[in-house]
């Protein structure tokens, strides 16, 4: 069985809020392997990015909110310092949702993709070789960019003058953040067939951050649903779409617009009165906005377990199996 290339294990992170503290991600775990992609779905705030920081390493310098376990190769991130953590940023990198902010205005193009390769302190001919090869792999060309910057280019542009940027470094991981949320659908298409490209001919592990499920079902291998900082579901992509197991998920996938303008979506009249009770405490995160929330739901935090279709829940009360009576939980 192949190794993980990355094993996370209970993570938790924490930022201050005033003289109190904000737990963003709350006790996940997951691993990533060799050429999978994972992706990370959930609603704004649910904590998808800040894992994606906590793995990179970007995270304020000295940061104390964090705990758990994150293993790349089999090594403590906690543990890299100097030249091996160096090594590191080259072999994970980022992708973000907005190139542009990411891009230093006043640089050229050849410069942006160039500079991971210059902090690496690879020779100068290496590093003019590799700035060709990555922008060739996106479709691009040095004469093309020559003396250029970054506003002269489209968005869908720098998003793959971003992705080039990242696979000059010829990382083994690459984690991407809503990488084409602000791109138009077709320029959308063409920058996610560049990343399976790119994920086949590199057997690139990804992490893909995304609220768009129509995305996340046609590039991940795998889904990891995320709400109030913990996974809730998580399992191979088909199984999750074709038979959620828990109601968060069968929430978001019935906020996806149905293009078949003949059928109608009923409403949950149960869950549409609850849905602005958002609770936490020792139950379950989920329980305020849950038609099928009884009083264990309350008391109990759900553990993920295995449900019919291979994957896994974090519910008391998975759909598709038989509900107990509900019961309104308390406040």
């Amino acid at each position: 069985m192949t190794a993980p290339l990355l094993e996370i294990r209970n993570l938790s992170v924490r930022f201050p809020r005033g003289r109190d503290s904000f737990l963003a991600v709350d006790d996940v775990s997951f691993d990533l392997a060799p050429s999978e992609t994972l992706g990370l779905v959930g609603e704004s705030g649910s904590g998808k990015t800040t894992i994606g920081r906590a793995v990179l390493r970007l995270l304020a310098p000295g940061h104390r909110g964090i705990v758990g376990g994150m293993r790349f190769r089999d090594a403590a991130l906690s543990d890299l310092r100097g030249g091996a953590l160096k090594r590191f940023r080259a072999e994970a990198q980022m992708v973000f949702q907005d190139p542009v902010s990411s891009f230093n205005p006043r640089r050229t193009i050849e410069r942006i993709v160039a500079e991971g390769l210059e902090i690496q302190g690879l020779p100068a001919a290496e590093t003019r070789d590799r700035v060709d090869a990555a922008l060739a792999e996106v479709g691009l060309s040095r004469a093309m960019v020559k003396g250029r910057r970054p506003h002269q280019f489209s968005g869908g542009q720098c998003q793959r003058i971003a992705i080039a940027r990242a696979l000059a470094l010829r990382p083994s991981m690459l984690v991407c953040d809503e990488p084409v949320a602000s791109l138009d659908v077709s320029v959308q298409a063409r920058v996610l067939n560049l990343l399976r490209r790119m994920r086949q001919a590199r057997s690139l592990g990804m992490i893909f951050i995304s609220h768009d499920l129509a995305v996340v079902r046609s590039i991940c291998d795998r889904v990891a649903v995320m709400y109030m900082g913990r996974i809730v579901e998580i399992g191979p992509s088909a199984a999750i779409f074709a038979a959620p197991a828990h109601p968060y998920t069968r929430t978001l996938l019935d906020a996806v617009p149905v293009p078949d303008a003949s059928r109608k979506l009923v409403p949950d009249r149960a869950r549409a009165a609850r849905a602005s009770r958002l609770e936490d405490g020792g139950g379950c995160a989920f329980r305020g906005r849950c038609a099928r929330a009884t009083g264990l739901c309350t008391t109990q935090r759900p553990p993920l377990a295995p449900v019919p279709g291979g994957h896994m829940a974090a519910c008391h009360h998975p759909l598709g199996a038989a509900a107990s009576a509900p019961a309104p939980a308390s406040a």
